[in-house]
C-alpha cells in the first residue's frame, strides 16, 4: 500500500469516549485542553451492537451513535479551528449514514469538513449464522482509517473496527508504516488499548485510588504521544483530574485481555514484552513492544435476541431470613409449576442484612428471582401476577424493590472467526471514491493462537522467567503444576485482604471474564509471592463461583502481573444478564476483598 514518506514528529492522539454514553463534554474538553493531532472516540461494545441493531430494526436509517452528532454541534468547529482530525467508530451499523449526517451538520453549522468513512465489517446479510441473528460484524483493522487520512479527511467514521485500530490506523498514516512493520504496529496497538476505555487509564476504576491519593471525581481523558518507532508516552492534558501512573496504565493493559499474545486485525502484539516506566508527572513511557504477524482470521461479533426475561427482587427484613426466603420461594415455585413453567428459573439470596441494625436497609436481605423463556407471555403476567398476589399472604414484612413488570427481550452475544481474506475492507474517501484496502493475511491454519506459546521473557528483576500458562478445565480439586510445596514458607504471615498487596482489573469478553492481578507498586517481592500463591486452585478457593469453570492463568512478568481467564462465567454475555455483575466489572474487587495469609513484611 503506497503512502507518504515516514514522518519523525510524534503523533499526539487523544480519546474522548470509552463507550456509548460516556461523558458528553469530553470531546470539547479534549479539544480545548491542550494540543492534539487526532482525537478518537470509541462508542462500540458488545451490548452497544445489540442496542444499535434494535435501533436499526425500528428505522433502517439509524444504527449509529447519535451522541457523536450532538457533540459535533460545537465540537466540529473547535476541531477545525485547532487542526485536529476526528476518528470514531460511532458509525456502528451504519457508518455511511453517520458520515452523511456529519456532512449535513457541517453545512448547517457553517464549518467545512472533509468526511470519509470505512465499511465492509457488516456481514449480517452474508448468511450461515443461524436463526435470529440481529447483527454480524467483523472487527476490521486500521488500514481503512489510514487510507482516509492519507486522502486528507478531517473526520473519519467507521463501523466495527477493533478498538485499538482507531489509533493504529492514525499512526500508520502519519508515519507511513508498512503493513508488516510488526513492532511499530504492535506499539501503536498497545497505545490504542490503553486509550480505548477513556478515563480508565487516568485513574478511573483504579484499585489503589485511595492509597495513592488520586482525585478521581472527574478524571481527565488520556492521550498518547506516539513515536515513529511505535513507542509512546501516555499522558493527559495539564490541570485535568485523575493521574497517569505505571499503576493506572498497568490496570488498563490488563483489562479484557488474556494471554501474552494480543491478537488483532493489524498485528499480534506481545503483551509480555511491554515495558512501562514513569517518565514524569502524569507521563508513562510504553516501549519494548514486540509484534508478530496478524492472524489469518477475523473475529466476528454476532448478536441475536435470546428470548424474554423478567425479574422480581423480594426484600427480606430482620429475623428468620432463610425461613422467609424458603416460604416465598416455595409459593412462587408452586405458582410457576405446570406445562408453561419458564424455560429458566434462577434464585439468588444476597445476605446484605446484619443483626441489630440501626437502619432498616441494613437489616434487609435480597432474594432475586430471574426467569427466561422464548415466549414473552411465560415470563410476563405469569410471573408478575403471582408475585403481587403474595403481598398480603407470605412472609412478614413482604415487599419488593420495584413493581414486577412485563417480560423484556434480552440479547445474546457470540464471537466466531472467519477467513480474513473473505471480508471486504473499503475506505470511502471524501469525494466518494471507494478504495479497497484489504491486505494479505496468513492462511487461517497459521493463526498465532494455534502456535506454540511464546518463549517467556526474563522478569524485570532478573530472578525468574515466566512459566507457560496454566490451564484447569474445571476438574474439581485439580492442582496446577506451578503449585510447589513450601511456596510462601519462611515468612511470618497475617490474615488480610489480598487487595492490601495487589491491584486488580476485570472485565468481559462474551461469556468469559478476565481478572488481571498485579503487585502493588510493581514490587518484585510481592510479585514473586503472588506468582507462587495465586494458583488456579487458590483462585477457585477465593472465588467459589469459578469452581467448576475452565480457568487459565497467564503470566506477564514485565507488568508484575498474572491474568486469569474464566470461561462461561457470564453465560451468553452481558446482554443476557446472566449474573449479578453481568460484565464482571467488580469480579476483581471481590477477589481483592478475599482474605488469605499474607507475609507481614508486605503489610507493614
Amino acid at each position: 500500500m503506497s503512502g507518504p514518506a515516514r514522518r519523525s514528529a510524534p503523533l499526539r492522539v487523544g480519546n474522548a469516549s470509552g463507550f456509548y454514553g460516556d461523558r458528553f463534554d469530553a470531546l470539547a474538553d479534549m479539544l480545548t485542553g491542550g494540543p492534539l493531532d487526532v482525537l478518537t472516540g470509541d462508542y462500540l461494545a458488545e451490548l452497544t451492537m445489540l442496542i444499535l441493531g434494535r435501533d436499526r430494526l425500528k428505522d433502517p436509517a439509524r444504527g449509529y451513535a447519535r451522541t457523536f452528532l450532538r457533540q459535533l454541534e460545537t465540537g466540529l468547529g473547535l476541531a477545525r479551528e485547532r487542526g485536529v482530525t476526528l476518528v470514531t467508530n460511532a458509525g456502528g451499523l451504519n457508518p455511511a449514514g453517520l458520515a452523511d449526517a456529519v456532512r449535513e451538520l457541517s453545512e448547517r453549522v457553517g464549518v467545512p469538513a472533509r468526511v470519509a468513512h470505512v465499511e465492509g465489517d457488516d456481514l449480517t446479510g452474508r448468511g450461515g449464522w443461524g436463526e435470529g441473528v440481529l447483527t454480524a460484524n467483523a472487527y476490521l483493522g486500521g488500514a481503512g482509517i489510514a487510507e482516509c487520512l492519507r486522502d486528507g479527511a478531517d473526520v473519519v467514521v467507521t463501523g466495527r473496527v477493533s478498538d485499538a485500530a482507531l489509533v493504529s490506523g492514525c499512526a500508520t498514516a502519519h508515519f507511513g508504516w508498512a503493513d508488516d512493520d510488526w513492532d511499530r504496529l504492535a506499539g501503536a496497538v498497545v497505545a490504542g488499548h490503553v486509550l480505548e476505555c477513556g478515563a480508565q487509564a487516568t485513574g478511573g476504576n483504579y484499585a489503589f485510588f485511595l492509597r495513592e491519593g488520586i482525585d478521581v471525581r472527574r478524571p481527565g481523558f488520556p492521550l498518547a504521544e506516539i513515536a515513529e518507532d511505535g513507542s509512546s508516552v501516555i499522558t493527559k492534558h495539564p490541570g485535568t483530574g485523575g493521574a497517569v501512573t505505571v499503576g493506572t496504565v498497568t490496570a488498563q493493559l490488563l483489562y479484557e485481555t488474556a494471554g501474552p499474545r494480543y491478537l488483532g486485525p493489524d498485528v499480534t502484539a506481545r503483551l509480555d514484552s511491554v515495558r512501562l516506566s514513569q517518565a514524569g508527572d502524569d507521563r508513562v513511557r510504553v516501549d519494548g513492544v514486540r509484534g508478530e504477524p496478524r492472524p489469518g482470521t477475523l473475529k466476528v461479533g454476532l448478536t441475536r435476541l435470546g428470548g424474554f426475561r423478567n425479574e422480581v427482587t423480594f426484600v427480606l427484613t430482620g429475623l428468620d431470613i432463610d425461613a422467609k426466603a424458603a416460604l416465598v420461594r416455595g409459593q412462587m415455585e408452586d405458582a410457576l409449576a405446570g406445562p408453561r413453567r419458564p424455560r429458566e428459573v434462577t434464585w439468588s439470596l444476597v445476605r446484605t442484612g446484619r443483626a441489630d441494625a440501626d437502619v432498616q436497609e441494613e437489616a434487609s436481605a435480597l432474594l432475586r428471582l430471574v426467569v427466561r423463556d422464548d415466549d414473552e407471555n411465560a415470563v410476563g403476567r405469569a410471573v408478575s401476577g403471582p408475585a403481587i398476589e403474595l403481598a398480603l399472604a407470605s412472609y412478614p414484612g413482604f415487599h419488593v424493590t420495584a413493581p414486577p413488570s412485563r417480560g423484556a427481550p434480552y440479547g445474546v452475544f457470540e464471537s466466531v472467526c472467519v477467513d480474513a481474506s473473505t471480508v471486504p475492507h473499503v475506505a470511502v474517501l471524501p469525494d466518494g471514491t471507494r478504495q479497497d484496502v484489504s491486505f494479505p493475511h496468513p492462511a487461517p491454519s497459521r493463526n498465532p493462537d494455534l502456535l506454540p506459546r511464546p518463549p517467556a521473557p526474563q522478569s524485570p528483576d532478573g530472578l525468574f522467567s515466566a512459566r507457560p500458562a496454566i490451564e484447569d478445565r474445571g476438574v474439581r480439586g485439580a492442582e496446577p503444576p506451578e503449585k510447589r510445596a513450601g511456596a510462601g514458607q519462611g515468612h511470618n504471615t497475617r490474615r488480610a485482604p489480598l487487595g492490601r498487596v495487589a491491584g486488580t482489573r476485570s472485565g468481559d469478553k462474551g461469556g468469559s471474564a478476565n481478572v488481571g492481578v498485579w503487585a502493588r507498586d510493581g514490587d518484585p517481592a510481592i510479585h514473586r509471592w503472588l506468582r507462587e500463591t495465586l494458583t488456579v486452585a487458590k483462585l477457585r478457593e477465593l472465588l467459589p463461583e469459578t469452581e467448576r469453570l475452565p480457568v487459565t492463568r497467564h503470566e506477564l512478568p514485565n507488568l508484575h502481573a498474572l491474568n486469569f481467564v474464566v470461561e462461561d462465567l457470564l453465560g451468553e454475555g452481558v446482554a443476557a444478564q446472566h449474573r449479578f455483575d453481568p460484565q464482571a466489572k467488580a469480579l476483581g474487587e471481590w477477589l481483592r476483598a478475599r482474605h488469605l495469609d499474607i507475609p507481614e513484611e508486605f503489610l507493614s
